[in-house]
């Protein structure tokens, strides 16, 4: 199912921004204080990112139920085109 891969990749994103930051907060002095108005929020920054990748899949969801119903309707078309002659259907 597509939707668990863009789920693993939202995971995965959300892991390495997670080591970023970390990897950003160790490169500070010892003993030297961010203030807190400085300091991303991370919890915002994760539900912003979340926000996102849930309208992606909103978006990807919709796009493949249209394709799905122009397949389908592709597909009876082609049905009675077998069981009535061209000339009929326009």
């Amino acid at each position: 199912m597509a939707s668990s891969g863009y789920v693993q990749a939202a995971g995965l994103l959300l892991a390495l921004q997670l080591l970023c930051a970390g990897a950003a907060a160790a490169d500070q002095e010892p003993g030297t204080v961010i203030p807190a108005e400085s300091r991303p929020c991370v919890d915002c920054h994760a539900f912003e990112f979340m926000q996102r990748a849930l309208q992606d899949l909103k978006k990807t969801a919709f796009n493949l139920d249209a394709r799905t119903e122009t397949l389908v309707l592709r597909a009876e078309r082609r049905a009675l085109c077998d069981c009535m002659p061209t000339n009929s259907l326009r």
